[in-house]
């Protein structure tokens, strides 16, 4: 078969794979850093220079922030579009790093091995599974498998302030059959999934005024008003004891998880003891009458995310202070509005507040939820090689975070995303000493292959 001469392709070039990923990582792409633009810079010319080699037509594009890679491959087959991004989180704390984050090695562990280094897991480790998979085809058939293109981002750490103009200035280029998304994981480290919903989100902070300076609490207590307590009790006022948000209209637009979907996510047997207690907790805390899984993966939340007001040093300091503020965020599920539940939030906010004090309100980013059309046919086909690759039935899957560029192919572009990563749970992504396991980055390789020979 043409796919076993690539799949053997895979294992036997597999050091020259790593190699090049090493140097990847080598460059320090961090986006939200001024100070490493013209890393940012190099490193999607890295990109760019090896996408060419492989026949794509692949260009740096300048945005206002940092480049984008465009690389096109006409061919026959559906078009499909692959997304990742080049540019890293800051390395800080430093001193917590085993090693120079930006000096990437191979280290042998009990669990087997694996690529220390900033980036190797998120996303750098995961868009190279799909540029070696094109690689081993393009080394076996003189030509990648079909109708491509790669999209690769330097600014979804930093927010992605220039996608979606990018996206809306460049959708006739850029707009295709389905769009594939590497920046997601196993399930429970072990099974390979499909992610179909991911949540949105509202990000707010709020700031809750009173007097026009600090006030002495024996001369002001029990008279002036005392914005910590206004806040607490708003705060407080959030959710009722059975864990659901109380925001007017907050769940109108909220669905019920299909019953096919619900039973497939039982069926994972999700270990929400081992995931409470690798952080040192052991109850759920949500909605009553919810599964765990459903409370991370299907219903929306609304989360505190730091609090501050008065005097927080060393010692004591008498005082009421003159504000209070706090970061509220909303996880959103498919079908709510995050502006909606952004005035929602205000309305709530104002209409408890007690004569002398004033709210101040700044928004904080917002993205929609989104749900994959698993109707489309090329879902089965790439769980049948994901299962073909494993050894083990994948997973159609939710996910509590945001990927709001899943959203912004939808509603900009009018394409859906399958997401598909290889990502562990301990890769230490955002954190000191990230990894990414050798057999994640092999395996994956050999799953973009498999997928790839499906669906084009």
């Amino acid at each position: 078969m043409t796919l076993d001469a690539v799949l053997e392709r895979i294992d036997a070039t597999l050091p020259e794979a790593t190699a090049r990923l090493i140097d990847l990582l080598r460059i320090p792409s961090i986006s939200t850093d001024p100070a490493h633009a013209a890393d940012c810079a190099r490193a999607a010319d890295w990109l760019a220079h090896e996408l060419s080699g492989l026949g794509f037509q692949a260009s740096v594009r300048p945005t206002p922030g940092h480049p984008m890679v465009v690389g096109h491959a006409t061919g026959e087959g559906r078009h499909l579009l692959f997304y990742g991004h080049y540019d890293v989180q800051p390395v800080d704390p430093v001193a917590l790093w085993h090693r120079d984050p930006f000096d990437p090695a191979i280290e042998e562990t009990p669990a087997g091995l694996l690529i220390r280094g900033r980036g190797a897991s998120d996303d750098k480790g995961q868009l190279m599974t799909f540029v070696e998979a094109c690689r081993a085809w393009k080394a076996v058939h003189g030509a990648l498998p079909g109708h491509l293109t790669v999209f690769l981002e330097g600014e979804e750490e930093s927010g992605s302030p220039s996608l979606v103009p990018f996206l809306r200035d460049n959708a006739a280029e850029l707009r295709a059959d389905l769009a594939l998304i590497c920046d997601t994981g196993l399930f429970e480290d072990r099974v390979p999934a499909i992610t179909t919903m991911l949540r949105g989100l509202a990000g707010e902070e709020v700031v809750i005024r009173a007097a026009d300076k600090d006030l002495h609490s024996g001369h002001y207590g029990g008279l002036a008003a005392n914005p910590i307590r206004v806040l607490a009790k708003i705060l407080a006022s959030l959710h009722d004891d059975q864990g659901r948000v109380t925001l007017a209209g907050f769940y109108d637009d909220v669905a019920e998880l299909p019953d096919s979907l619900r039973a497939q996510w039982q069926g994972l047997a999700f270990d929400h003891a081992k995931f409470l207690g690798d952080v040192g907790l052991s109850l759920p805390s949500g909605e009553t009458g919810r599964t765990p899984i459903e409370m991370v993966w299907s219903r929306p939340t609304c989360e505190f995310n730091g609090i501050s007001g008065g005097y927080a040093g060393a010692g004591f300091k008498t005082v009421l202070p003159a504000e209070a503020r706090a970061k509220v965020s909303f996880r959103l599920v498919s079908g709510q509005d995050p502006e909606k539940v952004r005035a929602a939030f205000r309305a709530h906010v104002r209409a408890r507040l007690p004569a002398d004090c004033r709210a101040e309100f700044a928004e904080h980013g917002s993205s929609p939820a989104s749900v994959m059309a698993i109707t489309d046919p090329a879902f089965e086909a790439a769980r049948a090689a994901l299962a073909e690759e494993w050894g083990l039935p994948a997973a159609y899957v939710g996910a509590g975070g945001s990927i709001p560029v899943a959203g912004y192919f939808k509603s900009v572009l009018g394409m859906d995303a399958m997401l598909v990563g290889f990502a562990r749970d301990d890769d230490q992504i955002h954190s000191p000493n990230e990894k990414y396991d050798i057999a994640s980055f092999h395996k994956g390789i050999r799953s973009w292959a498999r997928i790839l020979a499906r669906l084009c």
